[in-house]
């Protein structure tokens, strides 16, 4: 059955306050990252990667930060967009965060985590 239920899915801890769950198929992967680490006084470390990044902001408030763009105060309901190898990061804004972020192509390292 192609459905993975949120209850069901297997929880990574990649950092304190922050839990991951993922699904994926051969070319695209979907992980939703669950924060309660915010808010936070300075942005995460801005980091590059060859996957394109789509996110997709389900619930909190963020500032994203892009190498050479605006920084963005995004809401719930917000989405943004990362190229190849561009330097993003992001910073909370507030307590608990949710994002939904696909990649392409897989993160390799995300399913190898553990």
């Amino acid at each position: 059955m192609p459905v993975l239920k949120y209850e069901d899915a297997e929880i990574q801890h990649p950092a304190p306050g922050i839990e991951r769950r993922l699904v994926y198929l051969d070319k695209l992967l979907t992980a939703v990252l669950d924060f309660s680490n915010g808010p936070q006084t300075a942005p995460d470390p801005m980091h590059a990667h060859v996957h394109e990044q789509t996110t997709y902001v389900a619930a909190g408030e963020i500032l994203f930060f892009m190498d050479g763009e605006q920084t963005e105060h995004l809401k719930a309901g917000d989405l943004f967009y990362v190229p190849s190898n561009r330097l993003h990061g992001i910073q909370l804004l507030t307590e608990k965060v949710r994002l939904i972020d696909s990649f392409s192509p897989l993160r390799e390292d995300f399913i190898l985590f553990r």
